[in-house]
């Protein structure tokens, strides 16, 4: 069974003499082979390549949930998204019109009763600074403005840059329409002006510790990109991408990545920062090839959580190295408490530090992460379930009619031969679990179908 981490609110010895800068840079919508690195054949990312090659590269990472809101309050939250009653993107709710089970109820915000990692990081005299795609709130303005106290600023980071309500943005190219971003000038591209504030922010406070959330807009919709890229990939469409302009802001990411750790060298950070990368789930299936994972966002199936996550701490990570322990969007939270020297809160916390694994150290204490999607994504194909991932084993129950599926991830990453029936013993164990997981959590359930309207 899971174990929460619960601790009295304080502060102790940072790791090291002074605590380390954190660069948590999330991707949206990037999946699992979406990078050279991770076996992609048609797309090229030196610079994530390179982060990978100087620090750790987790080969069975998970996103909290397979669409973006729920990861992203995992992330701010440490907290599951069954337990927030967050559980699908926002505004999030689909209705079947054919007989299948209605949608959970959806907490329809991230509300200030949650204790975000920005606010606790201020314990730790950290500066901190939110850039990007936000999406845990509804907006009210203009711009897609979110009211102040659910916004970046109002849950605990001194800036915001371009964190406002939407899912994806109106534009990549400046003018951007964004309520939070002044327009740059005409042609300017997204992802290089997130990464110019970015490192705005770190030359600014580079004498304290500073803590800096770039989430990009990359890779959700519209897809566009620089000319060049696009033309440069125009011939590339094939096993590894399904859509050619996918590609090139895949590379575009890269370059602007690029140019923000070649930052951190000239500002001599580099040592003294904490550099995480991931996406918040997987591929979209009409640009990502997500093979040879099972189908894609909006699923439990793989091709949906399974997420790429390089890690970079040069002194503490060593170099070239791979972990294939499953670790998922909560285990942030707890990880860089440890790192700035902060102990847990009074709320319960359903990530676990993944310093150990990072130091290898050690092991986790938990045996099992779990998975709740009690909802219908915007494409309405997926099917209302949990899941739980326990060492090589993975079991998900549909909740439309309590069936089970059970895979070998060891040995079937595609999740085509269902076990269920050959191993009654884990199914069960599993399925327990599972339930048990749901209660603790007070998770929201799927709701009795409609009665159909008579023909």
């Amino acid at each position: 069974m899971a174990r929460l981490s619960f601790a009295i609110a304080a502060v102790i010895s940072p790791i090291g003499a002074k605590s380390p800068n954190i660069l948590f840079i999330m991707a949206d919508d990037l999946g699992w082979m979406d990078l050279a690195c991770q076996g992609n054949p048609l797309v090229e990312t030196p610079n994530l390549d390179q982060l990978a090659k100087q620090g750790m590269r987790f080969t069975d990472a998970y996103a909290a949930a397979p669409v973006c809101s729920p990861t992203r309050c995992a992330v701010l939250t440490g907290q599951a998204p069954a337990r927030i009653g967050l559980t699908t993107h926002l505004p999030g709710l689909f209705f079947p019109k054919d007989g299948r089970p209605q949608p959970a109820k959806l907490t329809p915000q991230l509300d200030t009763e949650y204790v975000t990692i920005a606010e606790r990081m201020k314990e730790g005299g950290y500066a901190s600074a939110f850039l990007g795609k936000w999406h845990i709130a509804p907006g009210v303005g203009r711009g897609g403005k979110v009211a102040n106290e659910v916004s970046p600023v109002g849950q605990g980071f001194d800036l915001n840059v371009g964190g406002t309500s939407y899912g994806g943005p109106p534009s990549f190219f400046s003018p951007y329409r964004n309520g939070e971003l002044p327009d740059g000038p005409d042609g300017e591209y997204l992802p290089d002006r997130l990464v110019d504030e970015s490192i705005r922010f770190i030359k600014a406070n580079k004498g304290k510790p500073w803590m800096t959330h770039l989430w990009f807009y990359t890779v959700h919709w519209p897809m566009q990109a620089p000319e060049p890229l696009l033309q440069k990939y125009a011939d590339r469409k094939g096993p590894g991408l399904n859509d050619t302009r996918y590609g090139a802001m895949i590379e575009a990411m890269d370059l602007a990545i690029g140019r923000l750790l070649e930052a951190l060298d000239e500002m001599n950070l580099t040592d003294d920062t904490l550099v995480i990368f991931t996406s918040d789930n997987g591929g979209f299936a009409g640009v990502s090839d997500c093979r040879p994972l099972r189908k894609s966002k909006g699923h439990l199936y793989e091709g949906g959580i399974h997420v790429p996550l390089i890690v970079r701490w040069p002194g503490k990570v060593k170099a070239g190295t791979t972990s294939s322990t499953p670790v998922i969007s909560m285990d942030f939270y707890p990880t860089f408490l440890e790192v700035a020297g902060l102990k847990l809160g009074k709320k319960p916390i359903d990530g676990e530090s993944i310093l150990p694994l990072l130091r290898q150290t050690g092991k986790l204490q938990r045996e099992e992460i779990y998975f709740h999607f009690p909802n219908y994504a915007w494409h309405m194909d997926n099917r209302l379930a949990g899941a739980v991932r326990s060492d090589n084993w993975k079991l998900i129950r549909n909740y439309d009619d309590d069936s089970l599926e059970l895979y070998d991830m060891s040995k079937d990453l595609s999740e085509k031969n269902n076990l269920v029936v050959m191993r009654p013993k884990i199914a069960t164990r599993l399925n327990r679990d599972l339930t048990q997981w749901l209660k603790e959590t007070n998770a929201p359930m799927p709701r009795p179908p409609k009665a159909l309207p008579k023909k």
